[in-house]
Formats: structure tokens, sequence, C-alpha cells
């Protein structure tokens, strides 16, 4: 088992954790995701064989792009549009509780 620590770019709210969240732990041999708000930072806990590369790169996919590169209009859009999606889904699970 291993953890990555990865800072991102475009993380702005509940909705966009919750789209993190549920996409990472998509990826074969996720086990655990944490995100920090805060500190725009979130924590993989994943199997050895799992890729940084390809944690990184479902990020940059879904508008999270690490913070260490550019962060262009598009990436933007991207993360607003998941931020979106996030938000309706959590609003969407609260009205059904």
């Amino acid at each position: 088992m291993k953890t990555e620590e990865i800072t991102i770019a475009n993380l702005k709210c509940n909705g966009c954790a919750s789209t993190i969240k549920k996409e990472i732990l998509k990826l074969e041999g996720v086990t655990g995701v944490e995100v920090e708000l805060e500190k725009d930072h979130i924590q993989v806990s994943a199997e050895d064989s799992t890729e940084r590369s390809s944690i990184v790169a479902k990020l940059h996919a879904l508008g999270y792009p690490e913070a260490t590169e550019k962060n262009g209009l598009l990436l933007q859009l991207k993360s607003y549009s998941s931020c979106m999606v996030g938000r309706v889904n959590n609003m969407a699970a609260s009205k059904s509780q």
C-alpha cells in the first residue's frame, strides 16, 4: 500500500471534492481518497502497482490539474462543469435522505 499526495488547481467547493473522490475511486488499485479543500490537496491511498501518473491524468481530465501544471481556460471550464455536477449530486443525495 502507498499514499500519493497531490496539490491541485481549481478545487473550489464540496461539489468538486465529491466529484474527485467518486472519479478517483474508480481507478484500479485506488482504495481511498481524502480531499483537503482549504489546502487544494488530495491524498490517495492505493496499491503499490497503481501509478501516480494515472491519478494525475484522471485529475487533469476532470479539470483539476496538478498545481505545477499550466492552468488554462479549458481546464477551468472543465473544473466548473465538474463542480456543478458534484453539487447537483450532493443536493440529490441530501434530498433522498
